[in-house]
């Protein structure tokens, strides 16, 4: 790097300008990131070879670089820099799938469960923690430390949980479903311990006060704030999809900031932020685009926090570890089990959802961090819930594969204990997917639209349309179909909207007006994503034609084809001189039909 005088003579210093050369120099922080991300990266490859959660790379990553490892990053700021980067966007992130609208409207288990379990089970962990404290365990003296791992017993892993149930495809079975639900409950009772956690040391009405009083204000001005302007600003910066992206990262961080100024932290900021844009038209495109970033977020977060970990004391971290992961799964089956069933689960899906929500959170890693940043407990505590976590996460693959084998052991117990058959309970029912989709809106989709309210209107409450101009987004509602603002080339928007469930589904924008993909990619991405849907998708040349098809779509056409087999009619009808017949019947036609949304 070399620095350059620029305009010193009005006081302005100097500006750094930064070497192109092979022997520039690099920013010791950027240097740092990049160590963090070739670890991860490396470590990530063995893990997974050897079947090993991926987070547990990441914080080996950490550790390997760290004060435990190799110190090739010493600098305290920068692993509280990177940690906290990390925590604000994963936050963030978190809030992002937290949509109040829906727990509200969810079923008696749900909404039952999900309100007492996280009390009752950091309650019952608290009580077993303090218990051990009291037979002499010296990591446990004091009331925190037994907090804090109660806490650890009472949160399941999010991005565990949803990432088996992805892979197995039972997100949409009763248990799947009440599963990620009870996460998202799990996620609210975070924030709310997270707003009282820097009241803990001084536990007056005061400083607990300014917590609640604070985070209600950002909250309720975040809100406000979303619905008169962040609204319109989505509006404006549509139909450009990487600036909906920037647009919702500088409301993460501009809520996050104005929170610090009324005692709310930078991270619930980020959390309220994300929540603000859950329940957005524009939530299915923020989410699809900050996926990408989501990895990035989670990579640097739990690096930061391997780097954090000292180097154990002694074998009795590893076992107080193993106390902790062993507490956490049994309270899974005291507490979770119990509880589902009193409200109305079948026993089987009980001890299924009990059995996939057996781990300790990221979440709680998170709790641990700030908890030690604040003076509440120990590095060496927050070492022993990373165990923790580690040995649920390497034991959640096992959990899932054996969720009926351990029902089945299970039975006797529970015929005991007064948990028996009441038969399984039903599928609930799911809002119902579209029977029609259209990829993208423009003229072709504008006039298959015109035809279908005059020919077909009994199908619009159950055709979809995915697009990004957001302009005439209302006047296609007013039509009656659904319509969701998202990017048809991206995997998660369609997968969100319900697209993998359609019948039938129409990529009708000509290769020429699309951004960075083709139809014949967009193909390719539907059928893997609805294997079983019928595909119809355009193509300029009949060179194309063959490629879409081999995409997987059942029917391609080319929009000169059919524009000449219309134009025909009238060809032939001026060559047979009723040329004027024809077009006053086409006129008679056209009276009847409605204005077409881009006339």
């Amino acid at each position: 790097m070399t620095m350059t005088p620029c305009g010193t003579a009005r006081g302005y210093g100097t500006v750094p300008v930064l070497s192109l050369g092979a022997g520039g120099a690099v920013s010791p922080f950027v240097g740092d990131l990049g160590l963090c991300l070739v670890a991860a990266a490396i470590l990530a490859i063995v893990f997974v070879k050897l079947r090993i959660p991926a987070i547990a790379a990441l914080l080996g990553a950490g550790v390997l670089l760290g004060p435990a490892g190799l110190e090739a990053i010493r600098d305290k700021a920068s692993i509280d820099t990177i940690a906290n980067l990390g925590l604000t966007l994963l936050l963030f992130v978190i809030g992002l799938e937290v949509n109040l609208k829906s727990l509200l409207a969810s079923g008696r288990t749900l909404v039952v469960t999900g309100l007492v379990q996280v009390p009752l089970t950091l309650a019952a962990g608290f009580g077993i923690f303090l218990g051990i404290g009291a037979f002499g365990f010296a990591m446990l003296d004091g009331i925190y430390p037994a907090l804090y791992l109660g806490v650890a017993c009472a949160f399941s892993s999010t991005l565990l949980v949803v990432k088996y149930l992805q892979e197995q495809l039972k997100l949409d079975t009763t248990a799947g479903r009440l599963a990620v639900g009870l996460l998202i409950f799990q996620d609210i009772w975070a924030i709310v311990f997270l707003a009282l956690q820097p009241s803990f040391a001084n536990p007056s009405i005061v400083p607990i006060a300014k917590t609640f009083g604070g985070t209600l204000l950002v909250a309720g001005g975040a809100v406000l704030v979303a619905r008169v302007v962040l609204s319109r600003a989505f509006h404006i910066v549509a139909r450009s999809p990487e600036l909906v992206v920037t647009l919702a990262l500088g409301w993460c961080f501009g809520v996050g900031l104005m929170g610090t100024k009324v005692y709310v932290s930078m991270e619930m900021g980020a959390l309220i932020a994300g929540m603000t844009i859950a329940t957005s038209p524009f939530a299915y495109e923020v989410v699809s685009r900050v996926v990408h970033l989501r990895d990035f977020f989670v990579t640097l977060f739990f690096v930061g926090l391997g780097m954090s970990i000292p180097v154990p004391e002694g074998a009795h971290v590893l076992v107080l570890a193993v106390i902790t992961a062993v507490v956490s799964i049994v309270l899974r089956y005291v507490i979770f089990l119990p509880v589902l069933y009193a409200t109305g689960l079948d026993r089987r899906n009980s001890v299924s959802v009990s059995t996939k929500l057996a781990q300790v959170s990221e979440f709680c890693l998170v709790i641990l961090y700030l908890g030690a940043q604040l003076g509440h407990i120990s590095g060496t505590l927050v070492s022993v819930v990373i165990f923790a976590f580690v040995i649920t996460a390497l034991a959640t693959p096992l959990l899932f594969g054996a969720s009926d084998l351990l029902y089945r052991r299970l039975r006797p117990i529970l015929d005991v204990v007064g948990i028996r058959s009441r038969g399984a309970q039903p599928e609930n029912e799911t809002s119902e997917p579209p029977r029609l989709v259209f990829l993208g809106f423009h003229r072709v989709a504008s006039a298959m639209l015109g035809d279908l309210e005059r020919l077909h209107e009994n199908l619009l409450p159950h055709t979809l349309v995915v697009d990004t101009n957001a302009v005439i987004h209302d006047e296609i509602r007013q039509r009656g179909p659904h319509v969701v603002y998202g990017d048809i080339a991206s995997t998660e928007v369609l997968r969100h909207a319900g697209v993998d469930k359609a019948e039938v589904i129409v990529s009708s924008v000509p290769d020429e007006l699309l951004k960075g993909t083709s139809n014949e990619t967009i193909v390719r991405t539907v059928r893997q994503l609805a294997p079983n849907a019928t595909i119809i998708a355009n193509c300029t040349r009949n060179s194309q034609v063959a490629a879409v098809r081999a995409a997987g779509a059942d029917h391609v056409f080319r929009m000169s084809n059919e524009v000449a087999m219309q134009v025909l009619p009238a060809i032939s009808a001026a060559l047979n001189a009723n040329l004027a017949s024809y077009l006053e019947a086409i006129e008679e036609e056209s009276h009847r039909t409605r204005p077409e949304i881009l006339d």
